[in-house]
């Protein structure tokens, strides 16, 4: 195997998701008083800290790629290929800036993108794997690797824990309240 192990990816797995699983089971458990559980406090204060983490997550792993986007550009329609997963990773860094606003606004539309965010992991991966099969002309197989394929799919599984939570919390019901700046500025006229 490679430098991350199974045995890796389990205590990360304990180490995110025992608490991320707490934060679901308890945000379904009826609070004492719900009215006073409002803004970035207790599990949401996490997930808030883990969504502005998320932009700077994707530019790490932009710049952890760079030596294999070096080697790609020596490779026949290897630029195209640099050129198409820069260019999908920024977009998904843009989307990711975006929630972390709507986030930071308290937006009603926050449960929404999040959820959005999480689907498009997935969709992300494998726009990316048939993206750069197609462009070098090598099988789907030989661009994923088992250990990133095991690394995306822990990655939409914790996230997804976090999706749920979202949903359930009385705090992210009662924090994530506003509609748009317009539709503020006209109901106060």
């Amino acid at each position: 195997m490679g430098a991350f192990s199974i045995w890796h990816w389990a205590i990360m797995l304990l180490l995110i998701g025992v608490p991320v699983f707490f934060a679901v089971r308890s945000a379904a458990k009826p609070s004492q008083n719900p009215e006073a559980l409002v803004g970035f406090g207790g599990w949401l204060m996490l997930l808030a800290i883990g969504q502005a983490l998320s932009p700077l997550r994707t530019l790490a792993e932009l710049g952890a790629s760079s030596d294999g986007y070096n080697q790609l550009m020596l490779v026949p329609n290897g630029p195209m290929v640099v050129y198409g997963e820069v260019a999908l990773l920024l977009a998904f860094m843009v989307f990711q800036l975006v929630v972390l606003v709507a986030m930071l606004r308290r937006s009603l539309r926050f449960k929404q993108l999040f959820l959005i965010q999480w689907l498009a992991i997935p969709v992300a991966v494998i726009l990316n794997a048939i993206w750069v099969s197609t462009a070098i002309g090598v099988s789907v197989r030989q661009v994923v690797t088992g250990e990133a394929l095991a690394t995306h799919i822990v990655s939409f599984v914790l996230i997804g824990l976090w999706v749920a939570y979202v949903y359930k919390s009385v705090r992210v019901r009662n924090t994530f309240t506003r509609v748009g700046a317009s539709t503020q500025v006209a109901g106060a006229s």
